[in-house]
């Protein structure tokens, strides 16, 4: 019998025993020297500030560890995937022997960074001493209440100069506990699970294992974030700008979550078959089975950029649309994105009868319990009434 020398190697090694443990504070720490970093297919942040809430919470009163964090660890510095900062994703230029990058662990490790460094995103996330836990608020702060980007600063002196200031905190056993919630959530021990200077492909496959397989969002969301190597920020430039948008003017359609990427995306149909000069194909429409993101990723940089632009514009034509004709408010975000294709393809400066066809579509379409044939039929014969 033949042995498989693969099965062979396999088998002689245990990478399981490179498993180590860093605590949050010096994790956050690496974090801001750039020492740890993502890889440039990453994806965007994606978890919800409740979410965030949650991870903080565990740490502070959960009777087991969090999950492992897993890194690939360049050795290499001749061949290595791209790396981008945390936050920011700014591209990081160059890198030394021993740099840590994150394959699973980027929402849990920037949650940390956020309180670390006292992140805007945070200013309404406070430990409750009177509830024991951490919470949100849209109020000003209580005397009994702590921000988070105070509590868990990076430097002592920001925690010791809030509670100085306020002379509830000033006692001597609130103090006490505060400095032991703090003392235990800088020392917190993550397990980190490293492998060495794994190719792009390598990485991926570790994290879709990790994800279930990987989601098809997940690795819509890698294939975007390789654009940053073009000056294309997909997140900053787009879905962040799309989504707040939806939900500066009360619109908030995204539950579960993963709709944040794949609505947003979807909208980009009709903007690329414009762009492109395509004839409208039925398997176009602005709904996330119907995402095209290969087509999109080829696309020139310029071409790319121009779908962008112009499907924000029309998204703001259609908002201001809803508005002027005080229409009701839409409960899904197929009104958006449909509405969205129509200006597209009949343009901005639409006629009287075409008002008032689109408000007598708005006010009738039906969505619910709809297969996806019928939604792209519903989105061509919308699109198709001059």
């Amino acid at each position: 019998m033949r042995i498989n020398k693969e099965l062979q190697a396999a088998a002689d090694m245990n990478p399981t025993k490179k498993s180590t443990q860093m605590s949050i504070f010096d994790m956050c720490d690496k974090i801001s020297k750039q020492a740890i970093s993502l890889p440039l297919y990453q994806r965007d942040l994606s978890w919800t500030l409740d979410k965030c809430i949650a991870l903080l919470n565990y740490q502070l009163l959960g009777k087991a560890p969090v999950s492992p964090i897993s890194m690939n660890v360049v050795n290499n510095t001749q061949e290595y995937v791209p790396q981008v900062s945390f936050i920011d994703r700014e591209i990081i230029e160059s890198i030394e022997r021993g740099q840590l990058s994150v394959v699973d662990g980027q929402q849990r490790l920037t949650t940390n960074y956020k309180a670390y460094t006292n992140d805007n995103d945070f200013r309404n996330v406070v430990l409750d001493i009177s509830k024991g836990r951490f919470i949100k608020t849209d109020v000003a702060y209580k005397n009994n209440q702590i921000p988070v980007g105070i509590l868990l600063n990076q430097s002592d002196s920001v925690l010791f100069e809030y509670t100085n200031r306020i002379s509830a905190l000033r006692k001597p056993e609130i103090t006490s506990l505060l400095l032991q919630v703090r003392s235990k959530i800088k020392n917190y021990n993550y397990t980190i699970n490293s492998a060495d200077d794994l190719s792009e492909d390598e990485q991926i496959e570790w994290f879709e294992v990790l994800n279930n397989a990987g989601s098809r969002v997940s690795i819509i969301q890698m294939r975007f974030s390789k654009l940053k190597m073009y000056g294309i920020d997909i997140y900053k430039q787009y879905t962040s700008v799309f989504n707040n948008r939806l939900i500066e003017v009360g619109y908030d359609f995204f539950t579960p979550e993963k709709t944040t990427v794949s609505y947003p995306i979807a909208a980009l149909n009709p903007s690329y078959e414009i762009v492109s000069e395509k004839a409208h194909s039925m398997n176009y429409a602005p709904i996330p089975s119907d995402t095209k993101e290969n087509q999109l990723c080829v696309m020139h940089p310029d071409a790319l950029k121009k779908c962008l632009d112009l499907t924000l514009q029309l998204e703001d034509k259609v908002l201001d649309f809803i508005e002027i004709n005080t229409l009701k408010k839409p409960d899904r975000i197929d009104y958006i994105n449909y509405m969205i294709g129509y200006f597209a393809f009949n343009g901005l400066d639409l006629s009287d009868t075409q008002k008032e066809y689109l408000v007598s579509w708005y006010n009738t379409v039906d969505f619910t319990n709809k297969t996806n044939s019928e939604r792209r039929e519903i989105y061509t014969k919308l699109i198709e009434n001059k």
